[in-house]
């Protein structure tokens, strides 16, 4: 199976037809069919229904389609990586991510790289958990930014430093919105709209089902969603309440709704989770060591092994804002931040040492024999 072949497929089935995807791809008809054919036999199974107008997916055609998007994206991924190492880019940094105010502590730090390295791209993509831990898994995402409750023990991660409230969004004219705080009470008999992930029983300690005491399975959930946009829309459209996270959906003077906090108040952290003993691209290492020094700058070295992504040569990312290429020394792993200073210390003092030679000691070169780089 050749990755070309799995761009031709997902080609038509991006396009609904062989002759617009051959168009796409420069392709004579005959050409492409050809090769779909030869997919076909290789796979043992009909991929496509061949309409008069149309070509639609068969049920295996569809679960290909999953596994070749994954697959072409993963090879992309990889190219650029190997694009960055050799310094020629500033590479590519690929995220995914609930949808939560906290939010900003990321767009801080990819504010403040882009800044100083204009060529490192980000790549953000937006899901629930189960969506972004499962690209996070097959390595097509370096990040994921999780909203508790989460089970993150599998992964390496940091825990943000602000928390998001939970609450209510309800339109302006319900009579709840006459009040400061919504309580447990005031839930019992109304239609809600609730987080799919929020209420998953799958956690060993879930807080937001513990903040209903028990009585959850008795309340009324009218709708279950992933992403509060929709459920903002169905809010307006008078269906019921949506229990989210603050600052989410637009409550302004301008708006139809507003938002009201639980009572007793309910919080959720966020975390930045990645994958155990991973070995990032260069702008993702950089991405990562900016986290670290932001919001656990001091963590112990033995850690869970947070710092354990594994080791990179030395690359040059480009810094067009700075002048001259700013050198990003990649740290063996287990090191923490502090290490990083001194580890940075001990290479310039050794590289200092050894370009001054022998200078004034009469001993030739051959014996001069430099000391163990340190840290490597």
């Amino acid at each position: 199976m050749e990755i070309r072949v799995l761009k031709y497929f997902l080609a038509v089935a991006r396009e609904g037809s062989i002759t617009g995807a051959a168009n796409s791809l420069h392709l004579t008809q005959p050409t492409l069919t050809r090769q779909l054919q030869e997919l076909e036999k290789e796979l043992r199974q009909k991929l496509l229904i061949r309409g008069k107008h149309k070509v639609t997916l068969t049920l295996e055609g569809m679960i290909l389609r999953k596994r070749a998007e994954e697959i072409v994206d993963m090879v992309e991924k990889t190219k650029a990586e190997f694009f960055a190492i050799s310094g020629t880019t500033g590479g590519n940094v690929y995220i995914g991510g609930g949808e939560s105010d906290s939010i900003k502590y990321v767009a801080e730090i990819i504010k403040e790289i882009r800044s100083d390295h204009p060529d490192v791209k980000f790549h953000i993509y937006s899901g629930n958990a189960e969506d972004v831990t499962e690209k996070v898994d097959k390595g097509l995402l370096d990040f994921g930014i999780l909203i508790q409750p989460v089970d993150v023990s599998k992964y390496d991660h940091i825990t943000l430093p602000e928390k998001d409230v939970w609450g209510v969004i309800m339109r302006k004219d319900s009579p709840l919105a006459k009040k400061k705080h919504v309580e447990l009470s005031d839930l019992q008999n109304i239609p809600l709209l609730n987080s799919r992930q929020a209420i998953k029983k799958t956690f060993s300690k879930n807080e937001f089902i513990e903040w209903f005491q028990g009585n959850f399975d008795k309340l009324n959930t009218a709708v279950t969603f992933n992403l509060v946009y929709n459920a903002a829309v169905m809010v307006k459209a008078g269906i019921g309440y949506a229990v989210t996270l603050d600052k989410l959906v637009d409550t302004s003077e301008e708006s139809e709704l507003c938002f009201r906090p639980l009572k007793p108040k309910l919080e959720s952290g966020l975390d930045i989770v990645w994958k155990k003993h991973r070995v990032f691209s260069p702008a993702a290492k950089l991405f990562l060591d900016k986290a670290l020094e932001k919001f656990a700058p001091d963590t112990p070295a033995d850690a869970s092994g947070r710092l354990g992504c594994g080791r990179l040569p030395e690359v040059h990312l480009r810094n067009n804002a700075a002048g001259p290429d700013h050198r990003h020394e990649n740290l063996p792993a287990g090191r923490d931040m502090a290490l990083y200073r001194a580890f940075s210390e001990s290479k310039k003092a050794y590289r200092q040492k050894n370009r001054q030679g022998t200078a004034g000691s009469g001993l030739p070169l051959s014996e001069n024999k430099p000391e163990k780089d340190p840290g490597l």
